[in-house]
């Protein structure tokens, strides 16, 4: 039969698209049926046998004989003379089958049943793109960079399949280059149209938790939970774990010795420093494990506002509060609390102490803003500060941090 390219082409899109072969006859199926409707109205009275693995299809048309002067004909019906010219001893009310050929269906049908074709393929291949990519949601992705662009990256899979990766999914030190492979997790899969747009994240929580499970055996074999994780990502992190053997130590297990295990999640997030802590239902013990490295004295805390009020040794606070507020905002989200800080100290030396802000005359605003950010914002707090820890925990150089408690000792005369 007359094939022309688009029969030519059947094989072409079985092997370019991996379509297997009882879906591509039902496509090939929908198609010619849509394209027999448009031309004579109906496809019931058509039988089509497609082979895709050839190329080969047929289109038999049925029809009733009628007698020649039946002046109701439709396309159901061949009148009695035309029917003897496919077999001379055909007689009236018998059912005729006629092959049609696609030539006889027109150019323009023809060009419009290809278009419809790789319309209807395109189709298939994103609806099943979409449930394959819906079904990988929350786990984690490795993709090729194929074009980096000022609010979004894009990458390429193995498959060719595009992934997004967008800034604000990004962590504020990545990096990316072409040909880079990139770490994610799939965050979200939509329907733009009828394509689907695949979203990556690197500063999900759920990235860090999946990070654990592929990187510290007993996570992955369920012997540790991670019950929480919170971060703030390319910054500080904190993950609770627990574990109902008692002979595993679920944070040792986690860091490994000289943090060897943590090392490669901690790589991978651009240097984000991991706190791992042991989960406990005792919410005053988990509080102050999420608090760490700050020791802290006590815990007030009030069950129907979830705030906790928590009390510090002065040299705690800043410990407590964290670089730019990040220890404490953390320890707040991961334990479900509001937590108030409330120093403890001497209190002739409180009543003596000055606020920072009152040397403003001596030392810049955004000095003064750095110390405010680690809970420094009197002149007592900084000089019970070590120097060393204090450029290690500020953006602040040592030449500046001396000058300012040079000025604060010249206020108390130290």
């Amino acid at each position: 039969m007359e094939n022309l390219a688009l029969i030519d082409s059947f094989s072409e899109f079985k092997d370019d698209k991996l379509i297997d072969r009882v879906t591509l006859m039902a496509i090939l199926e929908d198609v010619f049926r849509n394209a027999l409707k448009k031309k004579f109205g109906s496809d019931d009275n058509f039988d089509i046998i497609i082979n895709p693995d050839k190329g080969d299809m047929e289109i038999w048309q049925r029809r009733v004989i009628v007698a020649d002067d039946d002046l109701d004909l439709d396309h159901l019906e061949i009148t009695l003379t035309e029917a003897r010219k496919i077999e001379p001893d055909f007689e009236i009310g018998e059912e005729v089958s006629e092959e049609v050929k696609l030539i006889d269906l027109g150019r323009r049908a023809i060009l419009a049943l290809r278009q419809n074709l790789i319309s209807k393929i395109h189709e298939h291949d994103n609806t099943n793109l979409y449930k394959q990519f819906k079904d990988l949601i929350g786990e984690i992705y490795t993709a090729e960079v194929h074009h980096v662009r000022p609010r979004v990256v894009i990458l390429v899979d193995d498959e060719g399949n595009e992934i997004i990766l967008p800034k604000e999914k990004q962590i504020p030190s990545d990096f990316f280059r072409k040909g880079d492979n990139v770490r994610g997790i799939i965050e979200s899969v939509e329907l733009k149209g009828n394509k689907p747009q695949i979203i990556m994240s690197r500063t999900s929580e759920k990235f860090l938790e999946k990070l654990f499970e592929q990187e510290i055996p007993e996570v992955a074999d369920g012997l540790i939970l991670v019950k929480n994780v919170v971060r703030i990502p390319g910054e500080k992190a904190k993950v609770a774990v627990d574990s109902y053997d008692d002979r595993i130590d679920p944070v040792g297990a986690c860091v490994g010795m000289k943090g060897s295990r943590i090392h490669g999640i901690v790589r991978e997030l651009g240097n984000e420093n991991i706190d791992v802590i042991n989960y406990t239902s005792n919410i005053q013990l988990y509080i102050t494990r999420a608090l760490s490295p700050a020791k802290v004295s006590s815990i007030k805390i009030n069950e129907e506002t979830k705030r906790a009020e928590v009390f510090l040794k002065l040299e705690e606070v800043s410990k407590a509060i964290g670089r730019g507020g990040h220890n404490i905002k953390l320890a707040g989200q991961l334990t479900g609390y509001e937590l108030d800080v409330i120093r403890e100290g001497n209190v002739a030396e409180e009543e003596d102490d000055v606020e920072l802000t009152e040397f403003s005359d001596e030392i810049e605003a955004w000095v003064i803003q750095e110390f405010a950010k680690i809970g420094l914002d009197t002149a007592r707090s900084i000089l019970k500060q070590d120097v060393n820890d204090l450029v290690r925990r500020t953006d602040l150089e040592e030449e500046t941090i001396l000058d300012v408690m040079r000025i604060l000792k010249d206020e108390f005369n130290v």
